[in-house]
């Protein structure tokens, strides 16, 4: 059911570091060609930084951890690509559907094959109006089970931030701000949003987890890193622009796991490209920074 690339399996043997990256940035995060250039932008990041890659998806039947050249192109270009999240990894495989990993399922895989740190561009989290629509990802509810390190810019800001934050809080999730005191915002690097703690350091990072490790249901860690700042959007400007997003999502009866998606590709167009940009900026800098980490470890 998991097929291993070589060079992965051959990482995890020898002790060295490894980095679990998703594939949802690739089929619903980014348009083509900036989606394939951007993984394997990623994929150079992380070995340059002294980790394997090891990128998640589901091809013919299996979950694949650590993706070829010809993986990544085919994932790139396919139509019809399920979103897959905790419920859905054994659907897509039963019926040899291609799958790419949300934040929940690419931390599935990689704890099933002791990968500990997990580098992706921003979290799921509580969607406004949750208080109705109960709509709340699943990411927040594998943080609390899965005893992964992810590295994010934050949660994708057209989502509830404080109510995401409360959640995390409940569910006995570390949220650490790396060289921060605020949470950052995914476009923004900040949020007005404090951060329970701060870390200045990888080393910091891996003490936690080789503590937290002793205790082995206490599920994940999430790294909050903040875009570098030649790459952010305002926040009092990105405000105005996600505003206008989610309402053309409720214009157009949006629901579910088709929001996001929907709602990227609507910022894509009213930043004039400058979303994708900072999107592409704030993932490369989350996958070096996953891979300092791992390599503390």
């Amino acid at each position: 059911m998991i097929t291993i690339a070589e060079e992965v399996q051959t990482a995890l043997a020898e002790g060295k570091p490894v980095v679990a990256l998703e594939s949802t940035i690739i089929t619903h995060g980014m348009p083509y060609p900036a989606n394939i250039e951007t993984a394997r932008q990623v994929e150079d990041d992380v070995r340059a930084a002294g980790a394997t890659p090891a990128t998640i998806a589901v091809m013919d039947g299996s979950i694949r951890i650590g993706l070829t050249n010809a993986d990544l192109d085919r994932l790139a270009n396919a139509d019809d690509v399920m979103k897959c999240s905790r419920a859905d990894l054994a659907i897509a495989m039963s019926q040899g559907r291609m799958g790419s990993t949300t934040v929940a399922a690419t931390m599935m895989a990689a704890h099933a094959e002791g990968i500990r740190v997990f580098a992706t561009g921003g979290i799921g989290g509580v969607h406004k109006g949750a208080e109705e629509s109960f709509d709340i990802s699943a990411d927040l509810d594998e943080l609390n089970r899965t005893p992964v390190c992810v590295v994010a810019a934050g949660a994708k800001a057209l989502l509830d931030l404080p109510k995401t934050l409360e959640v995390l809080e409940t569910r006995g999730v570390p949220v650490i701000g790396y060289r921060t005191d605020e949470l950052p915002a995914f476009w923004s690097r900040e949020s007005g949003i404090a951060v329970p703690y701060r870390m200045d350091t990888p080393e910091e990072i891996a003490d936690l987890l080789k503590v937290r490790q002793v205790f082995g249901s206490h599920g994940g860690v999430l790294i909050a890193n903040p875009v570098p700042a030649e790459h952010e959007i305002p926040r009092a400007e990105m405000a105005g622009y996600i505003d206008e997003a989610v309402a053309r999502a409720a214009a157009d009866n949006i629901r579910g796991k088709a929001v996001t998606p929907y709602v990227l590709s609507a910022i894509l167009e009213l930043t004039g490209g400058r979303s994708l940009r900072t999107n592409i900026g704030l993932v490369r800098n989350n996958a070096r920074l996953a891979a300092q980490i791992a390599a503390a470890l």
